[in-house]
């Protein structure tokens, strides 16, 4: 839905201008995807990103629910013949939820108050006369005899009326929201045992500038009893305000009938507003905690997702274990499973290694995948003896590269309906096994299959509003995929349905056309899919790549509505589009200022010549297998001062945590990070991210490993402080039978020892 005024504000908001706002509200209304408005219509917007257009979305919804509310507040304040027209400016003015309702406030249907008894017993004219400054003048007569009790009810209606106006409700809310301080206590009696809440068990910081996973903390330690979390305001100086206020709206008041009103605002702000607004801070700073943590937890999947793949390559590979043996699958080049079988390597290391030798001599693999599990290190350490006695008796057999590999999430999949669609007949293990070869042979195409929160790179992730935490997750798995492109004649339906424009049924569609009549040898044949109309090819066939295709620009990132462009460009250089195709000294040759139009501008004609120099590029990453340490298996391996190369698996607002290969990822608090000062571990650096670090601290009681990735760290008395930090490790979605350490804790200071603020 297109509004001027809705525009505007957007444009305003975001410094965008105007019309590119409005091609992308008008696009969105169409029924076209972000991905699709981002890469095939830079020219009606002016060249936006998906987070600029993203935005517009999200500020587009916002500001369209906010006229409906607008719409429904009219009628009911009309339907009441109060709407009058310096109201309506008002209301039509306001641009802001909560300000709305504040508005909106003094004519809502109430549950009968204080305020109302007192009108029934006629206490208003008294009210009404402390309110003009009449009583206490003289000037009321009879009502200037009135009682204590008299004065009470009068004060009543006086008291709903101060907390009814929009701009005492504003002031107090802003109040709770910019001057509170978050006051934590243990609740009565002390808990027993240890908790992880403990430095917070008498803890305040000042409500505009507590963290957000600082916050969340306290958050969880109430929901799980441990806590009790609440807001304090100095209440004085904001009632002084309010009677600023009310006294604007007054004028001046004698002395008798400003002290009513001044205890009346103070039964206000006590009674009727304090309690509703420091709900509304509570709520404003726990929305605002979450946007930051599903933030973190979203820059963290995507660059998961975004992993450099190993590519079509044969992989053997293992789901470690130790009582229940390793779950060895064979899978080739394509992901499809070959054989299985199960290896002891603890409890029968000889016939384990007979078994790994003659899978790797029939199957050739390039790789073997091992989960980094309960025995990962182990499995990996026995694999590559292994394949050393198998290359040392046969020369002529090529030895595959041995990669650990995250195991975050192959339970779930394993359990899950498409695992079960995919292989019926095997074990929930086997399956796991599969999915740790293909994650390794594509991250992002074996990742989608399963939900985002169980692959455990967030940060509070149970604690957070799990609808928008949902929403972010598969806004970033769909800009991942359609970033990439999907491969149309091998794609899953799990991994079909995030392209843009395909819906689960359609992405099922096409998976059942293929599998009744073979290959798609064109984009052109998704026509034939059923229930696949125009639009969605529309949106959907420019991010689909037919590897192969008679077309070759089938296989790039050319959208077919620009095919004609490239054949005439083809022919003015005087080359087929076969030839000119990955030709780069061809296509850089292109003078693409020729082809400009009302409809093509320069954005669009450089990707197509991008896509021409390199048809079909991956935009992800080299592989390259972690280096971890052959010696260091194990927590107990880990000794202060050693130098460990990591991959960073998670990053979050108070460090960076990091795989050493030990089953146990170690800790790069914030201030560890850098010789330089650290505001936000994400601008330094990203998972996946390959990390040289050193041990500072472990404490083997608790599992934890305390890392530097500083020049010249402090050995045993490191600064881990600096007042930044979690009271709590990240929760939920940890990878299967794998840990991560507790988040350091807040403290004011610097501590001689890694683990005191853990």
């Amino acid at each position: 839905m297109e509004n001027a005024g809705v525009i505007a504000r957007i444009a305003s908001e975001l410094a965008i201008r105007p019309e590119g706002v409005a091609a992308v509200v008008r696009l969105l209304g169409e029924g076209s995807t972000v991905p699709f408005i981002a890469r095939y219509r830079k020219e009606a917007h002016g060249n936006l990103d998906e987070v600029q257009i993203g935005k517009i979305q999200e500020r587009n919804t916002y500001f369209n629910e906010l006229l409906e509310r607008k719409a429904t507040i009219l009628k009911s304040i009309d339907e009441q013949g109060k709407l009058t027209d310096e109201l309506r400016g008002k209301i039509e003015e306001c641009w802001q939820k909560s300000a709305l309702e504040d508005l909106y406030q003094p004519y809502k249907p109430k549950r009968r108050t204080r305020a109302q008894v007192a009108r029934e017993k006629g206490y208003e004219p008294l009210a009404d006369a402390i309110w003009s400054g009449a009583w206490g003048s003289g000037a009321a007569g009879e009502l200037e005899g009135a009682s204590d009790d008299d004065l009470q009810y009068a004060r009543d209606i006086i008291a709903e009326r101060i907390a009814d106006m929009a701009e005492v409700r504003g002031l107090v809310r802003r109040a709770f929201s910019t001057k509170s301080t978050v006051k934590s206590e243990v609740v009565t009696p002390k808990p027993k045992e240890p908790t992880k809440f403990e430095q917070y068990y008498d803890y305040s910081e000042p409500i505009a500038t507590i963290p957000s996973h600082r916050y969340l903390a306290m958050r969880r330690g109430q929901a799980e009893k441990v806590l009790w979390v609440k807001l304090e305001l100095d209440s004085e100086p904001v009632v002084g305000q309010m009677m600023e206020i009310v006294t604007g709206q007054t004028g001046r008041l004698n002395a008798r009938a400003s002290g009513q009103v001044s205890l009346a605002a103070a039964d206000a702000y006590k009674r009727l507003l304090a309690p509703s607004c420091e709900i509304d801070a509570t709520v404003e700073k726990k929305a605002a905690a979450d946007r930051a943590a599903i933030e973190v937890f979203g820059e963290n999947l995507r660059h998961l997702l975004l992993a450099a793949p190993l590519g079509g390559k044969a992989v053997l590979a293992i789901d470690p274990g130790i009582r229940t043996g390793c779950k060895v699958a064979m899978i080739d080049a394509t992901g499809k499973y070959l054989g299985k079988a199960v290896v002891f390597p603890q409890q029968k290391p000889q016939e384990a290694a007979k078994a790994i030798a003659l899978i790797v001599s029939k199957y050739h693999p390039e790789a073997v995948a091992v989960g980094n599990g309960t025995a990962g290190r182990e499995t990996e350490s026995f694999v590559r003896q292994t394949l050393k006695t198998l290359h040392t008796q046969h020369p002529e057999i090529a030895i595959p590269i041995v990669v650990s590999v995250s195991e975050a999430g192959a339970s779930v999949y394993s359990a899950s309906e498409i695992a079960r669609k995919e292989f019926p007949d095997l074990d929930l293990t086997v399956r796991g096994a599969i999915s740790i070869g293909r994650r390794l042979q594509d991250p992002l195409a074996e990742l989608v299959k399963i939900d985002p929160k169980a692959i455990g790179v967030g940060q509070y992730q149970h604690d957070v509003q799990q609808t928008l935490l949902g929403s972010k997750l598969d806004e970033v798995v769909v800009s991942c995929v359609n970033g990439v492109g999907v491969e149309l004649n091998t794609a899953s339906a799990p991994l079909l349905e995030r392209v843009s424009g395909l819906t689960p049924s359609l992405a099922k569609s096409i998976v059942e056309w293929r599998d009744a009549n073979g290959r798609f040898a064109s984009r052109e044949d998704l026509h034939k899919v059923k229930g696949l109309g125009p639009k969605a090819y529309e949106q959907c066939a420019g991010f689909l790549r037919i590897r192969g295709a008679k077309n070759p620009l089938d296989a790039s990132a050319v959208h077919p509505e620009r095919y004609a462009l490239v054949e005439r460009m083809a022919a003015d250089v005087g080359l087929s589009v076969g030839d000119l195709v990955g030709n780069a000294l061809a296509a850089k040759k292109i003078d693409i200022r020729r082809y400009i139009t009302n409809d093509v501008g320069e954005p669009t004609l450089k990707d197509i010549v991008a896509e021409l120099v390199k048809p079909g590029r991956d935009p992800r990453k080299t592989f390259e297998p972690p280096k971890f340490r052959d010696d260091v298996t194990k927590i107990e391996d880990v000794r202060e001062g050693m130098k460990l190369e990591g991959v960073v698996t998670n990053v979050t607002a108070f460090g960076a945590f990091v795989d050493i290969g030990v089953h146990q990822d170690g800790l790069v608090h914030l201030s560890e990070l850098s010789d330089n000062y650290v505001s936000d571990a994400s601008s330094i650096v990203k998972a996946g991210d390959r990390l040289q670090v050193t041990v500072i601290g472990v404490d083997l009681a608790r599992g934890r490993i305390a890392l530097s990735a500083k020049t010249r760290p402090t050995i045993g008395g490191a600064a881990t402080g600096g007042g930044v930090g979690g009271a709590a490790r990240p929760s939920g979605g940890k990878p299967r039978e794998r840990r991560t350490s507790f988040a350091p804790s807040s403290g004011s200071g610097f501590s001689c020892n890694p683990f005191a603020n853990l």
